[in-house]
């Protein structure tokens, strides 16, 4: 099998081992660490291969600067900041409150719901724990939830930014050469988010454990804004679902088919310029200055100073997804891809679940270190062919690797996220979660992608 490994697994090897080392071992920002690795991957390509230097960077950068994804994760970024601003999601999370806080251990179930929700503006397991947990951690500790287990369920779900659609690492996928041409947008939005309900309902169960165990009682009605008053107070949030539901509606099932007929009637082949990843967060936007408007700058000087403070956003996501996607470019100038596959192709010929365990393990070993952004983009594309030679549908491999590094966040001891849940519980030993965040969270969550690549949980259109 060693006679398999060619010039593009080893530019993978190295290009991996250097974001690994400027990210945990020099604290540098992902987005530098994957700058400087691709470079230098640029100059082994050089130097090693047929092309040269010059040819390398070229058409490499031509296909990060070209990916359409680059544009729409731009997109998010100010949709995320606009929902910041605005409060909307802490809006949903009273409405929530209002419905699930009477529950023993209610605000468990809120925080877990919360960062499902949070997840579906940001894919940033840091984010979603700072966010999150400075409401729900005081509010769970105030109902009788004890440090240790407020500070696991928030840093436990923390990754659920990367199974909720949209996320940077989906738009990371769907951008790379071989997944664009097998996987359409919409089909894996909402394939995905059937997966994430599997996940949210389980993590949901645990929840229920926990409050049994734990002895939790009902918090006192009188703490617990009534339903009709939430919505009254807060019902304009739900607005933002508009955003989703009707780009699904204009692109997908018999009201899309109408719309594309009609579009392509006028001019054809207009339908294909409809980007379901591009039109989400422009809609979702809208929708959230519609809602949020009070919320908002009502002067020059004030929009002048808020679009200001977007601006430095948008460095880190942009470079982060050009440079993944420009070092894939590379490495698959180099056969990376076609070297995975035929290693995984020979592995499939004993077993197709060790390739399914291999994988598993593999990328769960990875979210400790590395974002899942970063995992995304050192290993989606080879992990994709790899699930594609053992016969599993594009849209599962897909599905099954989002759920593979929704882990992040809860890998000790390097995950950010579970220090950050910490920080603000106020716990001063964060190693006492280390086992019940991998017996509850990890694991479990590492089990459900092995059950939908065994095909055993289905997954819609795979």
């Amino acid at each position: 099998m060693l006679d398999m490994i060619g010039l593009g697994i080893f530019s993978l090897v190295l290009y991996v081992a250097i974001i690994l080392i400027l990210n945990v071992g020099f604290k540098r920002r992902a987005s530098e660490a994957m700058m400087w690795a691709y470079l230098l991957i640029v100059v082994v390509a050089g130097v090693f291969s047929k092309f040269s230097v010059k040819d390398v960077m070229v058409k490499s950068f031509r296909y990060g600067i070209h990916a359409e994804v680059v544009y729409a994760a731009m997109c998010f970024v100010f949709m995320s900041y606009l929902m910041e601003k605005t409060g909307v999601i802490m809006r949903l999370v009273n409405i929530l409150n209002s419905i699930i806080g009477k529950l023993p251990g209610g605000s468990g179930y809120v925080s877990t719901i919360g960062s499902a929700l949070f997840g579906m503006v940001s894919g940033s397991g840091s984010g979603n724990a700072a966010a999150v947990g400075s409401i729900t951690i005081p509010w769970m500790k105030r109902t009788g939830w004890t440090t240790e287990r407020a500070t696991l369920i928030c840093a436990g779900n923390a990754g659920m930014g990367m199974i909720f659609p949209p996320s940077t690492s989906m738009l990371l996928l769907l951008g790379m050469a071989s997944i664009e041409k097998e996987v359409a947008p919409g089909e894996l939005y909402v394939a995905l988010l059937g997966a994430a309900f599997i996940v949210l309902m389980y993590r949901l169960c645990v929840i229920y454990i926990f409050a049994k165990k734990d002895g939790l009682k009902a918090v006192d009605k009188s703490e617990i804004m009534p339903f009709s008053q939430a919505l009254r107070e807060n019902g304009s949030s739900l607005l933002i679902f508009l955003g989703v539901l009707i780009p699904l509606l204009v692109t997908m099932g018999p009201t899309g088919a109408w719309v594309k007929a009609n579009l392509n009637a006028i001019v054809p082949k207009a339908a294909k310029s409809i980007s379901i990843v591009l039109w989400i967060p422009i809609v979702m936007s809208i929708f959230t200055l519609i809602e949020g408007w009070k919320y908002l700058p009502h002067s020059l000087v004030g929009w002048k100073d808020f679009v200001k403070g977007s601006i430095g956003r948008y460095a880190d996501v942009g470079m982060l997804l050009f440079t993944a996607f420009a070092a894939s470019g590379v490495l698959n100038m180099l056969g990376m891809t076609n070297e995975v596959k035929n290693i995984f192709t020979h592995l499939g010929a004993y077993s197709p679940l060790l390739v399914i365990l291999v994988i598993a393990v593999l990328i769960t070993m990875m979210d400790g270190p590395f974002s899942g952004t970063a995992t995304t983009s050192a290993l989606g594309a080879a992990v994709y062919a790899a699930l594609r030679s053992i016969g599993l549908p594009p849209v599962v491999c897909c599905v099954a690797f989002l759920n593979l590094i929704s882990n992040e966040g809860a890998i000790p001891p390097n995950a950010a996220p579970l220090y950050i849940a910490s920080g603000i519980s106020g716990l001063e030993d964060p190693s006492k979660i280390f086992k019940p965040i991998l017996l509850y969270y990890v694991f479990p969550t590492m089990l459900i992608a092995i059950l939908i690549m065994c095909r055993i949980i289905p997954v819609i259109g795979g």
